[in-house]
């Protein structure tokens, strides 16, 4: 695939110079004309290259006199849609007067309109070959449903084609993250220019990287959840937070996986540091079902590392061609990275980013023989998942005398037996205390948004540790840390986990040293 970059493309304020002509395109919906002459200045401001006019928001619509004041005020290219309730849009009238509107909306000078492909045969017909020459007609096809076969698309592009559409968009319904795959492998060969998305969150990433396989443009909503179709992200977002203008055919790609998986800051986290030193990458946020299926579908060395959270970090085990003999004795990876032969590698950074922090919260103890002040100490994990096992793993590692505790005492008895370890079911542990000074790490999604009033433990039974970890780092200070503090505890937050785990992960990405203090300037601030 090639990409031609025009060399004209100028730079803008405050932005470096883009690496691709795709382009962002910001959808306007307003009960008012008024309204969207005010967000078409907002769509400028933001950094978008053209806006969507979607005239069927409208709550009153004087065609001649509004679609006239809308291109004329606009600061930026205009795009009509006057999208019918049939094809998940408002407009529930006249179908004529519809296509008229969009008619007059090319004659005044609109940039673009966009009419559906169901409909293009009759608004053909109405043109008499009257098309407008500056104006560009996309003929457009939504499947709010599903993402039919990679055949049924080709066929759907060739018939948008032969409509006589100069841009070529359909958006179909992402069921799995693999959907997306098919719609990637459709743009890339496209021999006109075309517009293709798979809506959801499960689709993110189709909107993210249509400069990598060449989509005329994207869409992102001024305002988060203020959207015109399922998983689009902001302006804000695809500028500032994906590095937008950046990717380009050969930009590698890296992402979380995990369900659920939005919560994350990891793109937050390596995409600034990608930009900080230049490295051509994107980190997205990857919602998967089947792990196993996702790398199958994925196999292309552009998909070149990922972190892994939860509940696939067991199962990624048996993705990996190679695993790190930590990882293998924990029985866990966090990090997988795409070596050059294409085969998968797996490693555990997880009880290195958590048992770290932990020490340093311990620093006021007086070291052991070890040299670590976990050495001795009871240590109870609440979890036998994936970073359970990790954590575990570490504090035994270090000498600490390690208590699983988990919903199901099986899964907690079986981490116990590989770990050495006691094993004790969730409600057990509320009335587990036999000594004080102990140490408690969750590595349980429990307390993380939305359920910000759940905890694991009561509020009674933390005065009888002396530290309390949490892994969950949404929110930072969860309502087991508050708990704990209140009861004397020193606590560690999963910010400072999340930060010491990911150095490594870094490195492994990009070959280039972690930028520590970048890391925890963009986490102070969160």
């Amino acid at each position: 695939m090639e990409l031609v970059v025009d060399s004209g493309v100028k730079k803008m304020e405050g932005e470096a110079m883009r690496k691709n002509q795709t382009l962002i395109c910001a959808p306007i919906m307003a009960d008012s004309v008024d309204q969207m002459l005010i967000l078409m200045q907002k769509a400028k401001t933001s950094g978008a290259d053209l806006v969507e006019v979607r005239v069927d928001s409208l709550k009153s619509f004087n065609p001649r006199l509004d679609i006239d004041t809308l291109i004329k005020q606009c600061p930026l290219p205009t795009l009509f849609t006057y999208r019918p309730t049939w094809e998940g849009g408002q407009y529930a009238g006249d179908e004529m007067s519809r296509l008229d509107a969009l008619r007059l909306a090319m004659e005044l000078g609109a940039d673009y309109i966009d009419v559906e492909l169901k409909a293009i045969d009759e608004f053909n017909n109405a043109l008499h070959g009257n098309k407008s020459a500056k104006c560009k007609l996309i003929v457009s096809s939504h499947n709010y449903e599903s993402t039919p076969s990679a055949e049924d698309l080709g066929n759907l592009v060739a018939r948008i084609q032969a409509s006589g559409a100069d841009i070529v968009k359909f958006a179909t319904t992402a069921q799995d993250i693999t959907d997306v795959a098919r719609v990637f492998q459709i743009t890339v060969h496209s021999q006109v220019p075309i517009i293709a998305m798979v809506m959801g969150e499960k689709g993110l990433m189709s909107r993210i990287l249509c400069p990598k396989f060449g989509g005329y443009l994207t869409f992102g909503t001024l305002e988060m959840g203020k959207v015109s179709a399922p998983g689009q992200p902001t302006v804000e977002d695809l500028l500032n937070l994906y590095n937008f203008r950046q990717l380009g055919p050969d930009t590698k790609i890296f992402g979380i996986i995990g369900k659920p998986v939005s919560h994350s800051k990891s793109p937050l986290l390596y995409n600034e540091s990608f930009r900080s030193v230049g490295f051509n990458g994107v980190f997205m946020h990857l919602l998967v079902d089947d792990i196993a299926n996702f790398f199958r579908t994925y196999s292309s060395l552009d998909f070149a590392g990922f972190s892994c959270t939860i509940p696939h970090k067991e199962a990624a085990l048996d993705c990996c061609a190679e695993i790190d003999p930590t990882a293998k004795a924990i029985g866990a990876v966090n990090c997988i990275i795409r070596r050059p032969d294409g085969k998968l590698f797996g490693c555990n950074t997880d009880y290195i980013g958590a048992i770290s922090a932990i020490e340093e919260g311990l620093q006021g103890s007086q070291p052991s023989i070890s040299g670590s002040p976990l050495a001795g100490k009871l240590f109870v994990v609440i979890g036998a998942g994936g970073a359970g096992k990790a954590i575990a793993y570490g504090a035994k590692e270090k000498g600490a005398r390690v208590v699983i505790a988990n919903r199901t005492y099986e899964r907690a008895r079986e981490l116990a037996i590989v770990v050495g370890a006691k094993a004790l079911s969730l409600d057990e542990l509320s009335n587990f205390h036999p000594e004080n000074d102990m140490i408690l790490a969750n590595t349980t999604s429990i307390g993380m948004q939305p359920k910000v009033d759940d905890t694991p433990i009561s509020k009674e039974a933390l005065k009888h540790y002396s530290l309390v970890f949490d892994a969950v780092y949404t929110p930072k200070i969860t309502r087991l840390l508050r708990e704990a503090q209140e009861s004397g505890a020193k606590i560690v937050t999963g910010v400072e986990m999340f930060i010491g785990q990911a150095y490594e992960q870094y490195e492994r990405f990009t070959g280039l040293p972690a930028p520590k203090e970048l890391f925890k300037n963009i986490m102070s601030t969160y």
